[in-house]
């Protein structure tokens, strides 16, 4: 009968997947028929399913799940007259993305083309089948040519607790198969820039402090490589990235009043800067973290307290302003330190969904410039007068602070400049919809005309 048909589901391939995929099946309510070369030497099998050959398997199911690699495909060629009018659901990936012209599921439904052949099922591992399903593997995407094939497979990944988004046509497919192959996509570019940075501040902090002294003053402080050397790297990274955050916000806004218009894309390069602001925050508070905690370490190091004993045995005058300096410093950097905190909390997707959008960008852009303002004045605290001692520019190079307050002082600056009250009213209009008209009196239509 056709309720029978519709609760057996037939699985080929008693693999990892095949394995756990039936499992969940049996335990949603279904009946699991497998399909297998070696129906009689397979291995072990979820209790309850039944395992014979693939083409009496085919026979018995009007949902047939392709749980095997596109190398081992040859079969189904031989099981097509009773694969004809059933709903094929290929879960396969490949192991590198453009591996063969076309995606897995269209080769799939070239072999069976009298088979609805659905792409599903792909982006679910073994793992989180036996385990259940997290939110961060709950989401299936599915993909197929015909309605009725995959309304039949979103009923069933929803009975298996999953959410399901549809993707379109089969010829989504590719796109779908590819998403397993992704490592950290919109982390690539932030790391690529973090590891850039830290790199180059590093060496050159190398050169200017450790080889200068060694060189210069005959001086063996290389020990200071572990803790003093690596504190300086982290801060320097850390405020550096926080500015980058900020910084394509105002480029933005900058090329939107230069252009007249908000309808007009940004390039490439500004767009995909956008899209991984959230990366590049993430791991700015990451290196400030570090900063903090190697800050810490500080009275506890041999060398630290050495001095420290040296010094007790010596009068100085107290400084008053050398007093007010240090307090300023260490305060405004517990307080930038505390919003960079608050700053990554909102951004985890657990807070941000609990705020109105309005909330969330004033934590993120009101907040965010403030914390900004407070890190760039920290540092501002910590050169205070040194710029005006020539003993500080070793072999006619910057410090590594001074190099690292250009950035976030352009943001500042051009943020400055953007919250005038003619600049805000001119890109408070534009973003609204208004349009500059062209030199020869003819406005630009928005897009959305």
């Amino acid at each position: 009968s056709d309720l029978h048909k519709r609760e057996l589901l037939c699985i080929f391939g008693t693999g990892d997947l095949g394995r756990s995929l039936g499992q969940r099946l049996l335990q949603t309510g279904y009946r699991v028929v497998y399909g297998s070369r070696r129906p009689h030497s397979c291995g072990p099998l979820p209790p309850g399913a039944q395992v014979m050959s693939h083409t009496e398997a085919a026979q018995l199911a009007a949902v047939v799940i392709v749980c095997v690699h596109r190398e081992h495909y040859d079969f189904m060629e031989e099981v097509a007259p009773q694969l004809k009018g059933k709903v094929l659901v290929d879960v396969s990936n490949n192991s590198k993305k453009g591996l063969y012209p076309e995606s897995n599921a269209e080769f799939l439904q070239s072999l069976i083309p009298a088979a609805s052949v659905v792409k599903a099922f792909n982006t679910v591992s073994a793992w989180s089948l036996q385990n259940g399903p997290s939110d961060a593997h709950r989401q299936v995407f599915l993909c197929g040519d015909k309605a009725e094939a995959k309304q039949a497979v979103r009923e069933l990944a929803t009975r298996l607790g999953l959410s399901v988004l549809d993707r379109g046509s089969l010829s989504a497919a590719r796109e779908v198969e590819d998403f397993p192959l992704q490592l950290f996509p919109e982390w690539r570019l932030p790391l690529c820039i973090a590891t850039g940075l830290t790199a180059f501040f590093f060496f050159y902090l190398l050169i200017r402090d450790v080889i200068y002294a060694y060189v210069e003053q005959d001086k063996d402080i290389s020990f200071r490589i572990m803790v003093s050397l690596a504190n300086k790297v982290f801060p320097i990274v850390s405020l550096i990235m926080l500015s980058l955050c900020y910084l394509p916000g105002v480029m933005a806004a900058i090329l939107q009043l230069y252009r007249g218009t908000k309808y007009r894309r940004f390039p490439d390069w500004l767009d995909h800067w956008m899209l991984c602001r959230k990366q590049l925050g993430l791991l700015a508070l990451g290196f400030a973290f570090l900063h903090v905690l190697y800050t810490l370490l500080i009275p506890i190091r041999y060398y630290v307290r050495y001095k420290v004993t040296i010094r007790e045995n010596k009068t100085a005058v107290f400084d008053t302003t050398s007093a007010w300096r240090t307090d300023s410093y260490f305060s405004v950097g517990i307080l930038g330190f505390a919003l960079y905190v608050l700053l990554g909390i909102t951004s985890l997707p657990s807070v941000s969904n609990a705020l109105s959008w309005r909330e969330f960008s004033f934590v993120q852009s009101k907040l965010g410039h403030l914390t900004l303002l407070l890190c760039t004045l920290h540092t501002y605290l910590y050169g205070w007068n040194k710029f005006l001692r020539p003993s500080t520019y070793k072999w006619c190079t910057p410090p590594g602070y001074m190099l690292c307050l250009v950035v976030p002082s352009v943001v500042l600056v051009l943020k400055l400049l953007m919250v005038l009250p003619c600049v805000d009213r001119s890109l408070g209009r534009i973003r609204q919809g208004w349009e500059r008209t062209g030199p020869e009196g003819e406005g630009t239509k928005p897009l959305m005309a």
